[in-house]
């Protein structure tokens, strides 16, 4: 019973993590972004700012908004927060750990972003339309690669738990192949995709001929939109978490479960998210953003990668055997 009330705390203390440092996570890519483009840039802690901000502001709803949009930013907000709280951070074996399944938080992903998507479309006006169609082309590509990279490592590790195969690649560093750097490549083009970074699209712009996120999300205000942006900045924690999980789990706590190996698991993973904040940084500032014709292609390369790495995981099996 005390094995499962430590579980129990972990996890709660894991759900709680996630949305304290998400925000933190998005002030230190704005501001190494800042510092790299020679200009001083705002604290690490503005977005903590901006959300209490638009907390406190008054909601002034579009005129003809039905409930669908008043209810998609707590949908999406809660979808995206479930998701992210399920994925194995600084421990494995959490007190959910039956529910941390790849199929289930793509299919939560899913969800999440098919609120945002309607609510987009509610409004009735041509950004949010726009941003909308956008969303399901880009999703129509990132949706299968995810999943062909996801069934790469469960292949590797004999299970979809996100715990057990974080496990497995911690008690089997040296069982490394070609299907699994390759996979890499396709996470992190999907990753990019997916939290509408530079080269797919620009966080920071409100242009109608490139933005994709921003298009579904303009009349939203006050708390509706801090839930959103909330929601935005869990979303890449979650992917930055999953790929700590899966591609560099070393440092999880597998067993000995005291609180100073909990502590010590916890802040090695706040580390690995800003080193991954930073490198995310640097690498939106050597590239410039595609045109939106051309992300199909971009997001068809990793896609292919994808199913690449699934491929080989066969072809290597059969030559072992």
């Amino acid at each position: 019973m005390a094995f499962l009330n430590s579980n129990l705390v972990a996890q709660l203390a894991q759900m709680f993590l996630v949305v304290l440092v998400a925000p933190l996570v998005t002030g230190v890519v704005r501001k190494v972004k800042a510092r790299l483009l020679r200009r001083r840039g705002a604290s690490v802690l503005q977005p903590y700012y901006d959300l209490w901000k638009l907390m406190r502001k008054e909601t002034v709803p579009a005129p003809n908004a039905s409930w669908l949009y008043h209810a998609a930013p707590y949908a999406l907000f809660a979808l995206t927060w479930v998701a992210a709280a399920l994925v194995p951070t600084f421990a494995t074996g959490l007190g959910f750990n039956w529910a941390a399944d790849l199929i289930v938080i793509v299919g939560l992903l899913a969800a999440a972003r098919f609120a945002l998507a309607l609510a987009g479309m509610d409004i009735g006006t041509g950004f949010g339309g726009l941003g909308a169609s956008r969303e399901m082309m880009i999703s129509s590509f990132a949706e299968p690669a995810m999943l062909m990279v996801m069934f790469a490592l469960a292949l590797e590790a004999g299970t979809t738990q996100l715990s057990s195969i974080a496990g497995y690649l911690i008690a089997h560093p040296a069982a490394l192949h070609i299907s699994l750097a390759l996979a890499l490549v396709s996470y992190i083009i999907v990753l990019l995709a997916e939290n509408a970074r530079i080269p797919v699209d620009n966080p920071s712009t409100h242009l109608e001929l490139t933005m994709v996120h921003e298009a579904m999300v303009l009349e939203y205000s006050g708390r509706h939109l801090a839930m959103i942006e909330a929601a935005a900045f869990l979303k890449l924690v979650l992917y930055m978490s999953i790929f700590s999980c899966l591609f560099v789990p070393f440092g999880m706590v597998t067993s000995d479960r005291t609180v100073a190996t909990m502590a010590a698991g916890a802040a090695l993973y706040v580390g690995k998210l800003l080193l991954g904040a930073a490198a995310l940084a640097v690498g939106e500032t050597s590239v410039a953003k595609m045109r939106v014709f051309r992300v199909g292609e971009f997001l068809g390369v990793g896609l292919v990668l994808g199913l690449l790495a699934l491929l080989l995981h066969f072809v290597a099996a059969a030559g072992v055997n």
